[in-house]
């Protein structure tokens, strides 16, 4: 298979473990408490199945909707294990809890930011567009403290450690190197594809074109276009990163994602080889998983 035929497979990282995506199928692998590797299976329905994947812009709102529901339960799922409870979080109160996760995220990285944009104008009596710009700093301050933040505990290290397996696994996979432990880890804990580069993607395009829109005298109105513009950044951002990541041969695009990868070096850590195990387990059983569907 060429290096442009290779599925562009993704993951995330949860508690003591890694959750490895594939086109068909998805597999989680933990490390239990008493050191085993254990994994979770379950086929892809759905959105990840259905031709709106398919349409540009809106195909990455679709999926980052889906992305957070599986992730979600993936992290429930991850932690149930570790805490030997079988209580899983689905249907409406994994709606609920995702809705309020949305909310929460809007008003920390949108909302204050354009308040303060707002007070910042009005107080010093700047330039509306100064003042736009402004709220784009001060969002893009936010993001990057608060990820630094998290990462200071140790329960998020360690997550972070996962992450970077994950990462590992698959830039081994691409490079069509063998997946054990000792050759993975020779490999970069960043990842043009990562959730990480889609957020800052999002926070970059926000301060163009928050920026761009000039005027807005009203608080409330300056607050209800950042959220309503918030679909149409999303999928501009996931259009971005799709792109950047199918064209990495281009010195130009390689110079263009180094923030993107960057950043990733606040949400990653070196894995330890329990970590890599683990990843490896995870990509290798969604692999299986994946064939068995295509060969049914």
């Amino acid at each position: 298979m060429s290096k442009e035929t290779l599925p562009a497979y993704g993951g995330q990282a949860v508690i003591e473990g890694v959750m490895m995506r594939g086109a068909r199928a998805v597999a989680i692998a933990m490390r239990s408490p008493d050191g085993e590797i254990v994994t979770h299976t379950e086929p892809l329905t759905g959105i990840y199945i259905s031709k709106l994947r398919k349409v540009p812009f809106l195909r990455g709102l679709l999926l980052l909707w889906d992305a957070l529901g599986l992730g979600m339960r993936a992290l429930t799922i991850s932690a149930n294990l570790q805490s030997g409870e079988d209580e899983q979080l689905e249907g409406f109160p994994l709606f609920l809890t995702l809705v309020t996760s949305l909310a929460f995220a809007i008003a920390l990285f949108f909302l204050l930011p354009a308040t303060a944009g707002h007070f910042f104008e009005r107080t010093l009596e700047v330039s509306p567009w100064v003042g736009n710009l402004f709220e784009g700093l001060v969002r893009l301050a936010i993001l990057i403290g608060y990820i630094w933040a998290i990462g200071l505990t140790k329960d998020i290290r360690r997550v972070f450690g996962y992450h970077g397996a994950e990462h590992k696994t698959i830039n081994a996979f691409e490079a069509r190197t063998e997946l054990t432990p000792e050759q993975v880890a020779k490999y970069s804990v960043e990842h043009p594809r990562c959730g990480t580069a889609f957020l800052l993607n999002l926070v970059v395009l926000s301060i163009l074109v928050f920026t761009m829109i000039g005027p807005i005298d009203s608080l409330w109105l300056r607050l209800g276009v950042r959220v309503l513009l918030i679909p149409a950044l999303a999928g501009l951002a996931y259009e971005y990163l799709r792109w950047t990541a199918n064209h990495l041969d281009s010195p130009l695009v390689r110079w263009m994602i180094k923030p993107n990868l960057a950043l990733q070096r606040l949400t990653t850590r070196e894995p330890d080889k329990e970590m890599l195990e683990v990843g490896i387990t995870a990509f290798k059983t969604m692999r299986k998983l994946e064939e068995e569907f295509a060969e049914g």
